[in-house]
């Protein structure tokens, strides 16, 4: 059977471990479904892959300017605890359940697909880097539940719990994402659902009298921050500038010029400088990338739909929707970052000493792309104080429950590194928790897990996604009323 763990190693890792593989075969797939001919179908596949490879290098371009600024924060704060990191704890845990994790990866594929074609949850799961995490922590959660000799029962649930979140996430953020997009064309497959459904429902709830985030009027001598990678760019330089300023007062030239690799205090200004401008470089090619996937995942999407799933919806990456509200992405992250600390300081108070939770640090990075998603979620149905009360409650989130997540991943040495973004922390608590009466009573818990999961989802797709139900019509009529105010002005 060693063969066939190498073949599904190499399927999990080499391939499903990469978006832009899987996207590409997902549309050159779709374009056969269509009968188009082979250079359609090589060069619409090519061109997927190469725009998810394009956003790909946005991210760490995003991903390279956030390090040395999370370590400079670090460091002037003197703040110490654990920074959640998704690729951190998987490579670690990669070693002890590289094989387990790909059966789970490779099987709860399968089991999505079947989901996707047999219930009304037609929604397909494309994030493959999400896949790999979420395959990751449900393997080392179930393996640690069941004990090391259960490796099939491991990977026969596992696969289930995996294929189950793959469509049920999707489904319960779809009406906030139809509204935000303004189509029923494609779906959110991303980990971060949980902070999206709450950034919606938070915005929903005090903005109802507030307008859009990309309808910010500024004065005439500002009217370039409305180009959106202006205003990111900018933004990003002032933060940068305080922290940089902050420590080159705070510590000790040694100790901060390092961070940058500079010579001197000139050069690390500039060197800050430079990361803040190349954060906006990697939100601008994001951008582009995104268009170029949309551009030919959609129409080549249809295919499968009608072929493999019918109805199916692809669920694809968060970054999808920062287009639809450049500010909003901003505010978000700004927001997002604002509640994390928040919630920190909540952990350093009190959680921390009365139940030993430990001391999630802020990280830039899913603070930008949770949050970023999330401020758009919230000003889709909240305009701007739902963008920012969105990020804020999504910060919080994202805080917190990697804190009680690493309760239950500390039992088996991965204590110094946890899983970041919102259903990782709820999922992998909630699969925890059901081990704890031992693995017949765990088997049963999970499946039930499961069910309860799938028929919720169900029921919502049902009663509120299909029959066209609208977050955030209270705005709507406000902002018709406005509309009609301002016609009856003109005329």
């Amino acid at each position: 059977m060693e063969w066939l763990v190498v073949i599904l190693n190499f399927i999990g890792q080499q391939v499903l471990n990469v978006p832009a593989y899987l996207i590409g075969i997902i549309t050159a797939l779709g374009l056969i479904a269509l009968r188009r001919n082979a250079g359609q179908v090589i060069g619409g596949g090519l061109k997927a892959a190469v725009g998810f490879l394009i956003l790909g290098a946005g991210a760490t371009v995003v991903v390279g300017s956030l390090k040395p600024l999370g370590e400079l924060i670090l460091a002037v704060t003197g703040a110490q605890g654990v920074i959640p990191t998704n690729e951190v704890i998987t490579a670690m845990a990669q070693e002890q359940f590289g094989a387990q994790s790909a059966y789970v990866l490779t099987l709860g594929f399968i089991f999505m697909l079947v989901l996707a074609r047999f219930t009304p949850l037609k929604y397909v799961f494309l994030t493959g880097h999400h896949m790999v995490f979420m395959a990751t922590m449900i393997t080392v959660v179930l393996s640690v539940g069941f004990g090391q000799d259960s490796v099939w029962l491991v990977v026969l649930i596992g696969a289930i719990l995996l294929g189950v979140i793959m469509v049920v996430m999707p489904a319960f953020i779809h009406p906030w994402t139809k509204k935000i997009t303004g189509n029923d064309a494609i779906a959110i497959g991303h980990f971060g659902s949980l902070g999206y459904l709450a950034a919606g429902i938070a915005g929903a709830a005090v903005g109802r009298r507030s307008k859009s985030t990309e309808e910010i009027e500024f004065p005439q001598s500002l009217k370039f921050l409305r180009d959106s990678m202006v205003a990111t760019s900018l933004s990003m330089v002032l933060i940068y500038m305080v922290f940089t300023v902050w420590g080159l007062i705070a510590l000790p030239l040694e100790t901060a010029l390092p961070i940058f690799g500079s010579a001197d205090a000139g050069a690390f200004v500039m060197a800050a400088f430079a990361q803040a401008l190349q954060f906006g470089v990697g939100v601008a090619v994001i951008l582009y990338g995104v268009r170029t996937v949309l551009g030919e995942l959609v129409p080549a999407f249809q295919g499968i739909a009608d072929k493999v799933v019918p109805g199916a919806k692809a669920a694809l990456d968060i970054p999808i929707v920062f287009p639809y509200g450049a500010n909003a992405v901003l505010i978000g992250f700004l927001s997002s970052f604002t509640g994390g600390l928040l919630a920190l300081g909540i952990l350093a108070a009190w959680l921390n000493p009365m139940f030993g939770l430990a001391l999630i640090l802020p990280g830039m990075v899913p603070h930008f792309f949770t949050g970023g998603g999330a401020g758009v979620y919230g000003n889709a149905v909240g305009g701007r104080k739902g963008a920012v009360v969105g990020g804020l409650v999504n910060g919080i989130i994202i805080t917190l429950l990697p804190a009680v997540l690493l309760l239950v991943l500390g039992q088996f040495g991965l204590s110094n590194s946890t899983f970041g973004d919102a259903d990782f922390g709820w999922f992998g608590t909630l699969i925890g928790v059901s081990l704890k009466g031992g693995t017949a009573l765990g088997a049963v818990l999970t499946i039930v897990i499961a069910a309860v999961l799938v028929t919720a989802a169900i029921i919502f797709q049902k009663k509120v996604v299909n029959t066209g139900w609208t977050p955030g019509t209270a705005r709507d009529s406000w902002l018709a009323e406005l509309d009609g105010a301002k016609d009856n002005q003109k005329a």
